[in-house]
């Protein structure tokens, strides 16, 4: 069997090749040069997607001053449909002049590096309570994807890492009642590599952490010893599968071929990840037991915690987060049965809240998480700025702006910068829909793209023919530097 050697980032970053592999993992090398702050190395970007369910309250998102039509009226609840507002003016307002909401309240260090959009449509990709695969891929494709989502397709640019994205839910249940957390891989409906292929997402945070950091547990002899036990096992895999494919007609040889590649893609991560021991050591958060609990908002600050430590170490450099579904029960703010279903209807919770307060309590607890993550990569100096400033933390609902019929009225939360290539600093309120003025999520996501040096073309996903006589073409220029 042949010998497996574990190299440390040092003699990596000193030039030393991996003999035949060298040439797949020279971009891998590259960014390992990059995280180590290599004078000439080109910075890395990154990207987070934080998408709860059940809608994203748009008033509460309104900076002090601001005047628009989200102001007054019903209470945010079932009752808060986007037909209710005709807006036909744009609203950009600098939160330099302006105070922050009470859920915004921890960015108020941040201010330069937020940005609020409201009012964008995505209502061609709707579905039962969500958009499913169409809110990060602006396609009608609730239970069944279609083409790749936007996560995917940054991760497959930029992170030359052990992942080039790595996901985290809290369970894959889209309209089950008082549904717990699992404690595996689940599919969420949100990601997708592809047509009819939906990605999984981690839903126990103590494998989440042992499948990213479990070198950080391990000793030296323990860590080689598990390398070298699973290179050996793919090479004994990859050997057997040459001696099946030479039997097999073209067809079949074709088929077999993506067993093949995934044997090797699994050899590949587990280098990459021995490659990078020492700073996963290094950055790993620490091990507790907050990462067994089973408590929702324990698991979501885990989810958290080791996205940025992802982030940092250089295992990813796109991570999405699927904080909550529909059958989720906030026990941690002491509802006992009360699932997010029911709130989102209406009802009041079992702890004494209104399902107002109850859902904005829910989007301050996520935005206090992602305000938490900001803050440890804006105290990471890299090039001449921070982490944070090569980074693009995108916070949304699968529903847009409501429980129901939110697509007509999308809101999200920005922060981080992408090298300063994107607009930061302001709040954003486009026209409604079929209103003059008004722009799509799919305007958003190609901003997104060209900020991060990608070629798009002038539509992402599937354009709502119903707007066929608006312009809706291209990026969100009103986002970009």
């Amino acid at each position: 069997m042949p010998k497996t050697t574990i190299h440390t980032r040092r003699e990596v970053l000193k030039g030393l090749t991996l003999g035949g592999g060298a040439l797949a993992f020279a971009p891998f090398l590259r960014s390992l040069e990059a995280h180590a702050g290599t004078a000439g190395a080109e910075l890395p970007q990154r990207f987070v997607f934080v998408v709860k369910s059940s809608g994203l309250g748009r008033r509460n998102l309104v900076p002090e001053g601001v005047q628009t039509e989200l102001q007054g009226g019903v209470a945010y609840n079932e009752a808060d449909k986007n037909r209710d507002f005709s807006r036909s003016r744009m609203v950009n307002a600098s939160l330099a002049d302006h105070k922050l909401p009470e859920i915004l309240a921890p960015f108020d260090a941040l201010k330069d590096r937020l940005s609020i959009v409201q009012g964008l449509s995505g209502k061609n990709f709707t579905g039962n309570h969500t958009a499913g695969y169409g809110a990060l891929g602006c396609m009608n494709s609730e239970k069944v994807p279609l083409a790749p989502t936007l996560d995917y397709l940054l991760g497959q640019k930029f992170s030359q890492g052990p992942y080039p994205m790595y996901a985290m839910a809290m369970n894959g249940s889209l309209l089950g009642q008082n549904t717990p957390p699992e404690n595996g891989y689940c599919y969420p409906n949100i990601s997708a590599k592809g047509k009819l292929q939906p990605l999984p997402f981690q839903a126990s945070p103590e494998k989440a952490f042992l499948e990213l950091f479990g070198n950080a547990v391990m000793s030296p002899t323990e860590a080689t010893r598990k390398l070298t036990v699973k290179s050996n096992l793919m090479d004994f895999l990859r050997q057997d599968a040459k001696r099946i494919s030479s039997q097999l007609n073209a067809n079949e040889r074709e088929r077999f071929g993506h067993y093949t590649e995934a044997f090797e893609s699994l050899r590949v991560r587990e280098t990459k990840k021995a490659l990078l021991s020492n700073v996963i050591k290094d950055k790993a958060p620490e091990f507790t037991d907050l990462y067994k609990s089973q408590v929702e908002t324990d698991r979501q600050r885990c989810q958290f915690n080791i996205a940025t430590a992802a982030l940092v170490t250089g295992l990813s450099n796109v991570v999405t987060l699927r904080p909550d579904t529909l059958g989720t029960v906030y026990t941690g703010f002491g509802i006992k049965a009360t699932g997010l279903h029911a709130i989102g209807h209406g009802r009041e919770a079992d702890n004494g809240w209104t399902a107002q307060r109850t859902r904005r309590e829910i989007d301050k607890y996520h935005l206090s998480l992602i305000a938490e993550m900001a803050g440890k990569l804006d105290r990471i100096p890299e090039g001449d700025g921070s982490m944070l400033d090569n980074t693009l933390i995108v916070y949304t609902s699968c529903a847009g702006g409501s429980h129901h019929a939110g697509q007509e009225d999308w809101p999200f939360v920005l922060v981080g910068g992408v090298r300063q290539r994107l607009k930061m600093g302001q709040y954003l309120q486009f026209p409604t829909y079929l209103n003059a003025g008004h722009r799509t999520v799919a305007n958003l996501y190609l901003a997104i793209q060209e900020a991060a040096g990608i070629q798009t073309a002038d539509h992402f996903g599937q354009p709502d023919t119903v707007l066929k006589d608006f312009d809706v073409s291209g990026s969100l220029s009103e986002i970009l530097a």
